[in-house]
């Protein structure tokens, strides 16, 4: 069809996520017409560098030759089975090579289709841990103001980024949610941040989430947390020595920690896993998003036997998990999820991963020197900026000037998907990003961000 006819048929019948649909009133979506490697084209040929992977899933960039082949391979051979009493070969294979990666103490593998799923399973089962264990007291859960955990029910009860949240609050649980290590705004009222100098605090911010647990530690089930960087909320990057503690509180007061992976696991903090950074092991980890190198949904949460041995008994003793998915562990996807595992393997990606965010890390804090840019962080292949309208006071731009959104417009114009969180830009990057793209990237977004504050005055 005509590309002009086919954006009026998506204004006509499509409602977009995340989306203020006034806003493409008398403006277009960008149409994608295709993908190759970081780049992202449109019906005109014109490619946009891809600076988020997708919403942080494309892993080795879009379409690559091993992922492809190995859906391929599947393809024509099982397409789908429900995994109620039957198993298939892709989620045998992936089960024990992800085995292979992870550390002792997570072994039981249970399949699902999203990010979001894959944080509710372990919500349920650490709930039911504890009632099929006769403490039926430990139902709350704990969680960080500015975390993000999915857009489900459940997530949403977790979740601490008040946009995400507005009328739905009546319809979710409710959750002990602490103030979040956030460096640049210290809930602790700590000012030993300097940005592009780090912190040089003795976690504050911790003391308050251990206080809080502690008058509460009977009745906690289990902390939940975005290891390291938490994602929606700003790509907020914290230390490890704060979830070394977290590890340390849960197995004092005898509750279970979750890691939510699905933002940070297959590499993009720079190893593996996020949690690698802080050598702890939680009692839950939710992968997804890159599992398939973002090619096709499916999740994993992985938990340890000692849970699994809660479930396991009698069916006339009501302990059985009662949860599933039509999908679970769909063939194609587990394929995929293959492939991309074989391409770590057969490239030795972790090794050039390595070398890339080291350069990213360093070479960010140039864009300190921008006018609006308040705070620069980041880890492994992820760089974030906050704008802010006084550097000095750290007083942020006033939410109706929607300034991260003009960054975004002008990014476009210069062949960059720069979508920001409110006003925090970032770089999210696909791991097979080469050096001389990082250095292009950088200098682009410092433009686009320079060319939007000297329209706004300064």
């Amino acid at each position: 069809m005509d590309i002009k006819d086919l954006m009026e048929m998506d204004k006509k019948l499509i409602w977009h996520p995340y989306t203020q649909m006034k806003d493409f009133e008398k403006r277009d979506l960008l149409f994608v017409d295709r993908a190759k490697g970081v780049y992202l084209y449109d019906h005109d040929g014109k490619r946009y560098f891809d600076t988020i992977s997708s919403w942080w899933c494309i892993t080795h960039g879009h379409n690559h030759p091993t992922i492809m082949e190995s859906i391929r391979g599947q393809l024509g051979r099982l397409d789908q089975v429900q995994f109620a009493g039957t198993t298939h070969q892709g989620p045998i294979l992936l089960a024990n090579r992800l085995n292979e990666l992870l550390p002792k103490g997570l072994e039981k593998f249970f399949f699902s289709d999203n990010g979001s799923t894959a944080v509710e399973v372990a919500l349920k089962m650490s709930f039911q841990y504890w009632k099929n264990k006769g403490i039926g007291q430990r139902e709350l859960f704990v969680s960080l103001e500015h975390g993000y955990h999915g857009d489900t029910l459940g997530t949403m009860g977790l979740g601490g980024v008040p946009a995400f949240e507005g009328p739905f609050d009546k319809l979710t649980f409710d959750s002990l949610r602490v103030a979040a290590p956030y460096c640049y705004r210290c809930p602790a009222g700590q000012d030993k941040y300097e940005p592009g100098s780090g912190r040089s605090c003795d976690l504050q911010c911790f003391h308050i989430l251990e206080e809080e647990v502690m008058q509460r530690a009977e009745n906690v089930c289990a902390i939940v947390v975005e290891p390291l960087l938490m994602g929606a909320g700003g790509m907020l990057c914290y230390p490890p020595e704060y979830i070394k503690k977290l590890r340390s509180l849960c197995d004092k007061i005898g509750a279970h920690l979750i890691f939510d992976e699905v933002a940070t696991g297959f590499g993009r903090t720079g190893k593996m896993f996020a949690m690698e950074h802080a050598d702890v092991c939680p009692d839950f980890l939710c992968l997804s998003k890159g599992i398939t190198g973002g090619t096709l949904p499916l999740a994993v949460t992985v938990t340890s036997e000692e849970v699994f041995q809660a479930f396991y008994a009698d069916y006339s003793e009501g302990k059985t998990f009662f949860h599933g998915h039509t999908f679970t562990a769909n063939p194609i996807c587990t394929a995929a999820a293959l492939g991309s595992l074989d391409v770590f393997e057969q490239e030795d990606v972790m090794s050039s991963v390595v070398k890339r965010s080291a350069f990213l890390q360093e070479e960010k804090f140039q864009l300190l020197e921008l006018p609006i840019v308040g705070d620069v962080r980041g880890i492994g292949m992820v760089a974030a900026f906050e704008l802010v309208a006084d550097k000095e006071t750290r007083r942020p731009f006033d939410s109706t000037k929607r300034v991260g959104w003009q960054v975004y417009l002008r990014g476009l114009e210069k062949g960059l998907v720069l979508r920001p969180l409110s006003d925090v830009i970032y770089l999210f990057l696909p791991l097979c990003t080469r050096k001389e793209e990082i250095e292009f990237l950088l200098y682009q977004t410092a433009s686009t961000i320079n060319e939007v504050s000297m329209e706004l005055g300064y």
